[in-house]
């Protein structure tokens, strides 16, 4: 019997974050579809001992993530912090997107959303095609097998949101190192005030070089607001920063994950390479969305007022954790959802998040995928693994779930 299923047999709170089983890395911790059955808002300790909500519901997550009584600021008392880092360095984030709400939060959306509009992003396919096929090429002339992680999975996503926001890619080593300190699950708390002091340290500088040398670069107008008193020069900072773990931890890791539920479900990867319908493509990516849940450790926030759903009071002061990739394996939203199904509609899913939060650069993600899944299997249609599936190391610690790295061959 699984710590989770004891736990619930005694009436106790099970611990969060829960394992997945490696049988099928893909699949939500089965402690969750159990919570989901029991109730699917329940409550679970994490790390400091407190007991919020776990919500793994999809229509109770839809609920939530739409309620403006649920709140992200990650300064009230109760809120359910990642790890011991995290909170013990709270007071050093700035006000931003990722931890306003209301009207605040909108401001600062405002100013983001401008470089992700649909025409915006629409024009950037050219430059990630061209990027994804350099890269291709330079696996292709390596030495075999090649991490696809550090060869087309890392580097992509992160020289694309590095030119958007102005920010010079040589130093992707240096926030690389750093963003992968801040989003360890055990980084201690000096680990984690060190990692983000040096990435913001770093951002800071640049805001105010583009606060006198301006480019066409979404860093220079957060400076220009900046400069004309809109926001502090900090905020710009913390916007920048923001943007730049986001852009490319996330889509790195759909990147790789997504590249081996392909090569493991030859049938869905069949339709793929037989289609170049752009709209069957981005029909592909949803789905891919939904079955592999990279954002696996929960959307934290927490309750300003009373809240009734699925038969319980959500109280004031408490924290909730929406765990999305449970919602997007829920079967009341999404039949038979441990198979991937390509030509299932999956639009509906959370992988992106829901309300007025949900994530900025989704329609970013939703290029790079579709350009990369296609291209990828186009130019080397005899792409396999290169190692046994139980020597693949999977990011079970981290704030986005994925590979450390995924030897290939062709």
């Amino acid at each position: 019997m699984s710590d989770t299923a004891t736990e619930l047999r005694h009436e106790t709170a099970p611990h969060f974050p829960m394992e997945r089983d490696m049988r099928c890395p893909f699949a939500p911790p089965e402690g969750t579809r159990v919570l989901r059955e029991k109730n699917p808002v329940s409550r679970v300790e994490i790390w400091d001992g407190s007991k919020p909500w776990l919500v793994t519901g999809h229509e109770q997550q839809k609920a939530l993530l739409n309620d403006p009584r649920i709140s992200v600021d990650e300064t009230l008392p109760g809120f359910p912090h990642w790890n011991e880092g995290m909170a013990a360095n709270v007071s050093m984030r700035p006000k931003s997107v990722f931890n306003s709400d209301g009207e605040v939060h909108a401001h600062f959306r405002r100013m983001m959303t401008r470089a992700f509009t649909f025409k915006r992003v629409t024009a950037l396919r050219p430059f990630i095609q061209q990027t994804t096929d350099d890269l291709i090429d330079a696996m292709l002339d390596g030495p075999k097998p090649a991490d696809l992680v550090t060869a087309l999975a890392l580097p992509l996503p992160s020289i694309v949101i590095s030119q958007m926001l102005g920010v010079p890619y040589e130093n992707h080593g240096f926030f690389q190192e750093n963003s992968v300190k801040s989003v360890d699950r055990y980084a201690t708390p000096e680990d984690n005030m060190q990692a983000f002091a040096a990435m913001f340290m770093f951002m800071n500088e640049l805001v105010e070089q583009k606060m006198t040398e301006p480019a066409d670069d979404v860093l220079s107008d957060f400076a220009r607001r900046a400069k004309d008193g809109e926001i502090e020069p900090a905020e710009a900072a913390q916007m920048g920063l923001g943007m730049l773990i986001a852009g490319h931890e996330t889509s790195a890791n759909m990147i790789a994950l997504g590249t081996l539920a392909l090569l493991e479900n030859p049938d869905q990867l069949a339709q793929l390479r037989a289609t170049e319908d752009p709209e069957v493509i981005a029909n592909a990516v949803e789905e891919l969305m939904r079955y592999l849940g990279i954002i696996h450790n929960g959307q934290r926030r927490i309750a300003t007022e009373d809240i009734e759903i699925s038969g319980q009071t959500i109280h004031a002061g408490d924290g909730v954790i929406l765990e999305l990739g449970s919602s997007n394996w829920d079967p009341a939203a999404f039949p038979e959802p441990e198979k991937l199904d390509l030509s299932r509609s999956a639009r509906h899913h959370t992988g992106f998040g829901f309300g007025p939060h949900q994530c900025i650069g989704q329609q970013l993600a939703r290029v790079e995928l579709q350009i990369v899944y296609k291209t990828l299997f186009r130019r080397i249609p005899e792409l396999r693994v290169a190692c046994a599936r139980d020597e693949i190391e999977f990011k079970s610690d981290r704030l986005a779930y994925g590979v450390y790295a995924l030897p290939m061959t062709w």
